[in-house]
């Protein structure tokens, strides 16, 4: 099984992950994982850490001659940021000066929680760790997953659906809604919703505050049969449900049709089964089911739909209290994003590619590549029979 740890802190050295599990032979090299890393730090709204940092993967070890060796793979992008945070984030002992103290939580962030739980005085201790900027080496290990599925034909695409209230118009090809996606500022699918996206973003910037919107990830060509019903935890559709909000600032989950599904009639919701003589076998011709059925994956796109709030911090900004005075004062002002959704599409991609591999191999495992698709293929024969 897939499995992987990361570490590192906002400001400090690096961002560090060890993933276990991914077979031998996979072809893979920095190039693959770089190009993913730059679309997540692209997007209308972002802020100015952006221009400072310029990420890029190393592999330190598992990997050999651009193949994977069947070992841990070590992971790591340098923050180029440290050099200016070197003193404040020093491993060495030593104190920290008064003015570089961080005391005051921001409504929304993870700081005053953090704080009591870990029981810190210097907020900056949680903010680090909690920051959105360790999404980087998530995104990392996600590419990884993504090169796998590609082995077996499987691509996962995201796209924004929504920012601040602006929806963008349904692309029911989700492969053209993506190339679409990826020549817009905001990763809109549409072009007309896109630009007054953009607007509401500026709006937004004009008075001091941030917006939160909606992406959609789908994954292209499962076979039938990932994930299982015999076990509550090992429905396909809470394994990706969890891996989507373990993504900062995300708020809800759809799958398929989704809340949508409450309002409707079952004759309205679930999707007829047909046979393709000759072809994949059984299908369905519309897709409300959001490929799971059981928490099984059933052949076709799956589809989710991810809610990102507004992000915590605001230049106009919310009324907070400060730990050690008690007095209440302005929140922190600790970064500058106004509007992230169209990076959060691509961490969600990360995610969901993870969580996908990781049932790919419980399907089909093996030591190397080689074997997997072996165990694929053979299946694939079976379900066409079947």
């Amino acid at each position: 099984m897939l499995r992987y740890l990361n570490a590192g802190e906002s400001h400090g050295q690096c961002l560090l992950a060890i993933l276990e599990g991914v077979p031998a032979g996979l072809p893979l090299t920095s190039d693959w994982v770089n190009q993913d890393l730059a679309r997540r730090q692209k997007g209308y709204g972002r802020g100015g850490r952006m221009r400072v940092e310029e990420d890029r993967v190393e592999f330190v070890c598992g990997v050999r001659k651009g193949k994977t060796l069947g070992n841990p793979i070590g992971l790591m992008i340098r923050n180029k940021d440290w050099e200016n945070w070197k003193d404040v984030m020093a491993v060495e002992p030593g104190g920290v000066p008064p003015e570089k103290v961080v005391t005051r939580p921001r409504p929304g962030h993870a700081d005053l929680v953090g704080a009591i739980k870990y029981a810190h005085r210097d907020i900056r201790n949680v903010l680090e760790k909690a920051s959105a900027r360790e999404t980087a080496i998530r995104v990392a290990v996600g590419s990884v997953a993504k090169a796998l599925l590609a082995q077996f034909d499987m691509r996962v695409l995201s796209y924004t659906t929504e920012i601040g209230g602006v929806a963008a118009r349904r692309c029911e090809d989700p492969i053209v809604a993506f190339e679409r996606a990826e020549g817009s500022d905001v990763r809109s699918p549409d072009p007309e919703a896109g630009a007054r996206m953009v607007e509401q973003i500026r709006t937004a910037k004009h008075r001091g505050d941030t917006l939160g919107g909606v992406f959609e990830v789908v994954v292209i060509n499962p076979p039938i049969g990932l994930g299982s019903y015999a076990q509550w935890d090992r429905r396909l559709g809470a394994r990706l449900a969890m891996a989507a909000m373990s993504i900062q600032a995300m708020k809800g989950v759809e799958i398929g049709m989704g809340f949508e599904a409450a309002r409707r009639f079952g004759s309205e919701v679930h999707d007829d089964i047909y046979y393709e003589q000759g072809g994949r076998g059984f299908i369905r011709k519309t897709n409300n089911a959001g490929g799971l059925e059981g928490g099984i994956s059933n052949g076709e796109p799956i589809v989710l739909r991810v809610a990102m709030k507004p992000i915590s911090t605001l230049y106009s900004p919310k009324q907070s209290v400060d730990i050690e005075t008690k007095e209440p004062f302005d929140a922190t002002v600790e970064r500058s994003d106004i509007c992230t959704v169209p990076a959060a599409g691509v961490v969600g991609e990360a995610v969901v590619a993870f969580e996908m591999a990781n049932a790919l191999i419980e399907k089909f495992g093996g030591d190397s590549v080689e074997e997997m698709k072996r165990n694929y293929d053979a299946y694939l024969a079976y379900v066409k029979a079947f």
